[in-house]
C-alpha cells in the first residue's frame, strides 16, 4: 500500500469536469437531430434517402474527425484540439439553425460531426493524463456521465421547444431553435478551456519539463511532480514513439484490446435503442406519449448507472465491473428479443431494456473509453486513441444504417436482431476475461510495462491502492 499524497482534486476537478464539458456536447449534439428531424423534413421537403442522411450526417463528420484527432493533439497539444471541438460545435450550432438548402444543412450537421469525433478521442486522453492514478477511474468517466447528460437534458429540450408552437411553428422554427441551442453549451465550454492547463504529460514529451512539473505540483505537491516527472521521463528514453508501433510487437495487445472493445460497445445495439428508442416502444405497440415516457425512462437510468460506474470504478476495478456488465447485457438483450418474439410489449419490454441500459451505463459506456485512454503509451496516445475513436464511429454508423433495415426485415424483424446484440455482448465478455489486464490504481507509465516488463529492465510495480 503506497502513502497518500495531497492531491489537489479541486485544481483536478475543474481540469476535468470543464473537459467533460465536450462529453455533453457530444451527447448533445448526437441526439438532438431526433428532435428536429420531422419538422426538418417537412420544411425542407425532403426525401425518405435526405432524411435518412440528414441523421447520419453527423456521425460522417465524426469518422474524420477521429482519424485525424490524434495527430492534431500530438502534435500542437490536448487544449488547443478542445478549443477548436469547442468553436466546431458553436459554429455548427449557429449554422445548422440558418440553413438555405439541404446542402448546406449537411455542411454545419458534418462539422458538428468533426467536433464529435475529436472530441471522443481528445476528451479521454486529457482526463487521463492529469488525473492522478488514484482517482483516474473516477475521473475518466465525467466524460461519459457528460454524454449521457447531454442526451437526457436534450429530450426535454427539445419536449420544451416543441411545445411553445403547433406544427406549423415547430416546422418553420423550433428545429432551428432545438439545433440552435447547443451554441449555450458550446460557449461555456470556451470560456472554461481558457483557466483549463495543457497536459503535463504532452507538455513534458515536447521538452517542456517546468510548465509540465508547474501543472503537476498543483495536482499532488513537489514530490507527486517529481514522481511523476521521472516515470514520464523513463518511459520516453524506453520507446521510439512511432505509430507503426502500435502494430508490431508488445502494443498489438492493447491496439486489440481498444478496437475490440470499442466495436463491441456499439454492436451491442446501444445506439440503436439510443436513436431509435420511441420507434422500439411504438413497433411494440405504444402511443408516442408512452413511447416518450419510455425514453425518458431509458435516459434516466442511463444518467444514474453511470454513477455507479463512477462509484466502483477505482474500488471494484475495469475488469470486474467489464465481466458484469456485460453478462447482464446479453441476458438484457437476450430477454428484450424474447418479449419480440412472443410479441409482448408494455412495462416488461421497457424492463428488459431498461436492464441492459443500466448494464451497459455501469461498464462499457465509461469502461471502454476510461480503458482507451489508459493503455496506450505516452508518445502515440492521442494517435492509438483515434484509432479506438474511430472504431467507435465506424462502427455507430453500421449499427445506425443496419438497425432500421434489420428491425423492418419480415425475415429478421426485432426479435433476431436483438439477439445478434445479445451475442455480441457474450463475445466481449469472454474476450474481457481472456485478455483485458487490470489497470486500477497504476500510473499510466506502470500500465505501459504490462506490455513489455523487460523493456523497463524490472518487473512491472505493483498497482497502488
Amino acid at each position: 500500500m503506497s502513502e497518500a499524497r495531497p492531491i489537489g482534486m479541486s485544481f483536478v476537478l475543474f481540469a476535468t469536469g470543464a473537459t467533460a464539458i465536450g462529453g455533453f456536447l457530444f451527447g448533445y449534439d448526437t441526439a438532438v437531430i431526433n428532435g428536429a428531424n420531422s419538422y426538418l423534413k417537412a420544411h425542407l421537403a425532403l426525401s425518405p434517402a435526405q432524411e435518412g442522411l440528414a441523421g447520419a450526417s453527423a456521425i460522417l463528420g465524426c469518422i474524420p474527425g477521429a482519424m485525424f484527432a490524434g495527430f492534431l493533439s500530438d502534435r500542437f497539444g490536448r487544449r488547443k484540439l478542445l478549443f477548436l471541438c469547442a468553436l466546431l460545435y458553436a459554429v455548427s450550432g449557429v449554422l445548422s439553425a440558418i440553413p438555405r438548402s439541404f446542402d448546406q444543412f449537411l455542411a454545419a450537421r458534418i462539422l458538428s460531426g468533426l467536433g464529435i469525433g475529436a472530441s471522443s478521442m481528445v476528451c479521454p486522453v486529457y482526463i487521463a493524463e492529469i488525473s492522478p492514478e488514484r482517482w483516474r477511474g473516477r475521473l475518466g468517466t465525467l466524460f461519459q456521465l457528460g454524454i449521457v447528460a447531454g442526451i437526457f437534458i436534450t429530450l426535454f429540450v427539445n419536449k420544451t421547444i416543441q411545445g411553445l408552437g403547433n406544427d406549423a411553428w415547430n416546422t418553420a422554427y423550433g428545429w432551428r431553435w432545438m439545433l440552435g441551442m447547443e451554441v449555450v453549451p458550446a460557449a461555456l465550454f470556451i470560456l472554461l478551456l481558457l483557466a483549463v492547463p495543457e497536459s503535463p504529460r504532452w507538455l513534458a514529451q515536447k521538452g517542456r519539463p517546468e510548465e509540465a512539473r508547474g501543472i503537476l505540483e498543483k495536482v499532488g505537491g513537489a514530490d507527486h511532480a517529481a514522481v511523476e516527472l521521472a516515470a514520464i521521463r523513463e518511459a520516453m528514453s524506453q520507446e521510439e514513439g512511432r505509430f507503426s508501433e502500435l502494430f508490431t510487437g508488445a502494443f498489438r495487445r492493447p491496439l486489440l484490446i481498444a478496437v475490440v472493445l470499442m466495436a463491441g460497445s456499439q454492436f451491442c445495439g446501444i445506439n440503436a435503442i439510443m436513436y431509435y428508442s420511441t420507434k422500439i416502444f411504438e413497433v411494440a405497440g405504444g402511443s408516442k406519449n408512452a413511447a416518450f415516457t419510455s425514453s425518458v425512462w431509458v435516459g434516466l437510468i442511463n444518467v444514474l448507472f453511470t454513477f455507479v460506474a463512477i462509484a466502483l470504478v477505482d474500488k471494484a476495478g475495469r475488469r470486474p465491473l467489464l465481466l458484469v456488465g456485460t453478462a447482464v447485457q446479453a441476458l438484457a438483450l437476450g430477454l428484450v428479443g424474447w418479449m419480440f418474439h412472443r410479441g409482448q410489449n408494455g412495462v416488461g419490454l421497457l424492463l428488459c431494456v431498461i436492464l441492459f441500459i443500466a448494464a451497459f451505463a455501469m461498464a462499457m459506456g465509461p469502461i471502454g473509453w476510461l480503458l482507451c485512454s489508459e493503455i496506450f503509451p505516452n508518445k502515440v496516445r492521442g494517435r492509438a486513441m483515434s484509432l479506438a475513436a474511430l472504431t467507435v464511429w465506424v462502427s455507430c454508423y453500421v449499427v445506425a444504417q443496419t438497425f432500421p433495415m434489420l428491425n423492418d426485415s419480415p425475415t429478421i424483424g426485432p426479435a433476431k436482431t436483438f439477439w445478434v446484440y445479445a451475442v455480441v455482448s457474450l463475445m466481449t465478455f469472454f474476450f474481457v476475461a481472456v485478455f483485458v489486464p487490470e489497470t486500477k490504481g497504476r500510473t499510466l507509465e506502470q500500465i505501459e510495462q504490462i506490455w513489455s516488463p523487460k523493456r523497463a529492465g524490472r518487473p512491472v510495480e505493483p498497482a497502488r491502492v
